[in-house]
């Protein structure tokens, strides 16, 4: 009588493969990771909309006075009635038409000035001192500057946002080439590639972990400036909207923005994560 390979099986043959084994018998059993992650998302959201209702419906005033902060049923009525409106969606396309701009600009300039600075020594003491100059001064500052320099609010606003997105991608990508190995340049230079070869093909490869990190921080700082000068001199915006309705007293409006605006930073922060993941699908983190 013979038997098969299929009735009997094979007992693993080293520790990784029990590993695996085990890995696999329970994997019928696990949560999904998508699932889990969810879940995980969803948690501290959930306990922080229920502190939030308890506060405001019990009117706790300690300290921290939450009897005049609208409840969150307060604020779904008013975020329903603006989500029927055009005006809503017209403010959230300016401000989104604003960050694009102004953080797409900041991004090209930021990445090409930052690696001259970080690759050459002549544009590094040219460039350099003027850069750590105008990196201190709040990019809100400037909208009086703005006003008078550009002929339409728009101009001005995107100018704030550029200017408050540069400065971490520029810094972001000069110490990101500062850290590149040199030998890696040394191997390149010793098979025969040229100057822009090593620098399209090494060094800024290797740059981009550290400038999405500087991408990163430029995106959450633009959203920032872009909404305090729509607060300040916009006449459209969701900036706009969320300073407008403080000024008609429509508290729940109020938070209806603010709530609109993190929605939103959160969103554009996630979108240049998925996309650095992609770019820096080599690394071994990424791949892992």
């Amino acid at each position: 009588m013979t038997l098969s390979a299929q009735t009997i099986p094979l007992a693993p043959t080293s520790t990784r493969d029990t590993e695996v084994l085990a890995r696999s018998t329970a994997r019928g059993f696990a949560v999904p990771t998508r699932l889990r992650t969810a879940l995980l998302t969803a948690v501290p959201l959930a306990a922080l909309l229920l502190l939030w209702y308890l506060l405001t419906a019990n009117q706790v005033v300690f300290w921290l006075r939450f009897d005049k902060i609208p409840t969150p049923a307060e604020v779904f009525d008013s975020f329903r009635t603006q989500a029927g409106t055009h005006s809503y969606y017209s403010n959230i396309t300016s401000s989104m038409r604003r960050i694009l701009i102004g953080f797409g600009l900041a991004t090209v300039a930021g990445v090409l000035i930052g690696m001259a600075i970080g690759r050459s020594p002549l544009v590094n003491a040219l460039v350099r001192p003027v850069l750590e100059v105008f990196r201190p001064i709040p990019a809100i500052a400037l909208v009086p500057l703005a006003i008078l320099l550009f002929p339409t609010g728009e101009q001005g606003i995107v100018f704030i946002t550029f200017f408050a997105a540069f400065f971490p991608v520029a810094v972001s990508t000069i110490h990101a080439m500062h850290a590149l190995p040199r030998v890696w340049e040394e191997a390149a230079r010793t098979l025969g590639a040229g100057r822009f070869a090593i620098l399209f093909r090494i060094a800024l490869p290797g740059a981009l972990p550290g400038i999405f990190s500087g991408l990163s921080v430029a995106m959450g700082v633009a959203w920032i400036c872009v909404i305090s000068a729509e607060m300040i001199s916009g006449q459209f915006g969701i900036g706009y909207f969320t300073w407008q309705s403080y000024g008609l007293l429509d508290y729940p409006g109020v938070v209806v923005g603010m709530l609109s605006i993190g929605v939103l930073g959160w969103a554009t922060a996630w979108l240049v994560e998925v996309v650095g993941r992609r770019v820096n699908r080599w690394l071994p983190r990424a791949v892992r």
